[in-house]
């Protein structure tokens, strides 16, 4: 018998547990996937909580790595023995899963299950801010959120190798230093210092080309005043809680800002997209332009005191859940 973490309720962390689950064959256009390690991203608190709704009972987690056990009819491209990883697809707390085929990725032979476990969502979500919603460009000035986190880290590295200049904002002096050691210039603790104030004076006074604003609530008008003229807000998660509704007249003059709340399902909608994303962040960590740092690793029956320690603020980097 297979186990899994499961939800029957939404609340804290001690809604989770880990239970025993039946998995049968796959059906048409799916695989059985025997996991070997789980990534840990803030969308599994949100779910948990019940900020996003999901059916309940439900198996948490969003991304995951492993080997296809067993594949269904009507499936092409994929065969036992591979190996394989996701992002965002909900069911991931698991040792074995159905999943549908279209939605896997072949991993390069130097990517490991665990690296691959803690960038699918986060990598990919660093992608799609860099590349799409904000395409950078050398020069550029920019505001990266929890620089020394999952998806802060992989925006730094990867925005450096695109010539910006970085801007992290932390919670600590020891984030601090993780946060240039992944190619920040300026960081700003945003817990003793103004943001606005320290963004202008590392910038001339002009502000940043774009802000990619992980915490939410708690800042979102430091990062609208911290933007230059035409600048970009993606708000592109909730560590605070929700942005509260505001009027679109308070962009005109700020500068004729814009304001984005991008979602990492739309930019892997299809297959063609998904297959991009991958293709690019896979090659960046074949090329050395991103090192994946997993700072923490926990079984994946604890996946509760990993959360807890996520909501803590205590875990910097990746971390992975091990399913073997």
């Amino acid at each position: 018998m297979t186990h899994a973490i499961r939800i029957h309720s939404f609340g804290g962390a001690d809604v989770l547990r880990w239970e025993a689950v039946e998995v049968g064959a796959p059906g048409p256009g799916q695989v059985r996937l025997r996991q070997t390690a789980c990534g840990l991203n803030y969308i599994d608190v949100y779910q948990r909580e019940g900020l996003y709704p999901i059916e309940l009972p439900a198996v948490v987690g969003m991304e995951a790595a492993g080997i296809v056990d067993a594949v269904g009819p009507d499936v092409s491209g994929f065969a036992v023995g591979d190996r394989v990883a996701y992002p965002m697809t909900l069911g991931a707390y698991a040792q074995t899963r159905l999943i549908a085929a279209d939605r896997l990725v072949r991993l390069p032979e130097t990517v490991s299950d665990r690296q691959a476990a803690a960038v699918m969502l986060k990598g990919l979500t660093a992608h799609y801010l860099l590349f799409r919603t904000y395409p950078v460009k050398p020069g550029d000035a920019i505001l990266v959120y929890a620089a020394a986190g999952g998806v802060g880290s992989l925006l730094c590295q990867w925005a450096k190798h695109l010539g910006a200049r970085v801007i992290g904002c932390v919670g600590s002096e020891e984030k601090a230093e993780l946060a240039r050691a992944n190619g920040c210039d300026h960081t700003i603790l945003y817990r003793d210092e103004d943001i606005p104030t320290r963004v202008r004076a590392f910038t001339d006074g002009e502000g940043v080309a774009v802000a990619y604003d992980s915490v939410g609530k708690a800042t979102f008008m430091a990062s609208l005043d911290s933007l230059r003229p035409f600048g970009v807000l993606a708000t592109y998660g909730n560590a605070s809680g929700k942005v509260e509704p505001f009027s679109p007249a308070i962009l005109a003059p700020k500068g004729s800002l814009y304001v984005t709340r991008p979602t990492l399902a739309t930019h892997i909608a299809t297959r063609a997209l998904l297959d991009e994303g991958a293709t690019r962040l896979f090659g960046a960590i074949v090329d050395g332009k991103l090192h994946i740092q997993i700072n923490q690793t926990y079984a994946l029956a604890d996946a509760a005191q990993a959360q807890r320690d996520l909501e803590a603020r205590k875990t910097t980097g990746s971390t992975v859940l091990l399913a073997e």
